[in-house]
């Protein structure tokens, strides 16, 4: 995971099998970083609270959060990275 800021807008991408996506990093529950949480597979885990989140479509896994993250369409261009934001 590799957190980036773009503007006002903090998220992370995230590299799954080699395919990478962009969501949020601001857990939607409190203010806790996911890019310092936990990556199993799709699935990142909050490391405050232990709320999950799969970062391929952003949805909620198990509460306290309820509300889902933030997902960036990204393209990828030789050794460059572009997310639309």
């Amino acid at each position: 995971m590799f957190s980036v800021d773009v503007g006002r807008t903090r998220l992370m991408i995230v590299n799954v099998d080699g395919k990478l996506f962009a969501v949020d990093r601001i857990c939607t529950h409190e203010e806790a970083d996911l890019s310092t949480g936990f990556l199993m597979e799709s699935i990142v885990t909050c490391p405050l609270h232990l709320s999950r989140f799969d970062v391929k479509s952003g949805e909620v896994q198990n509460p306290p959060a309820t509300k889902a993250l933030g997902t960036y369409k990204l393209k990828v261009e030789g050794t460059s990275v572009f997310v639309q934001v």
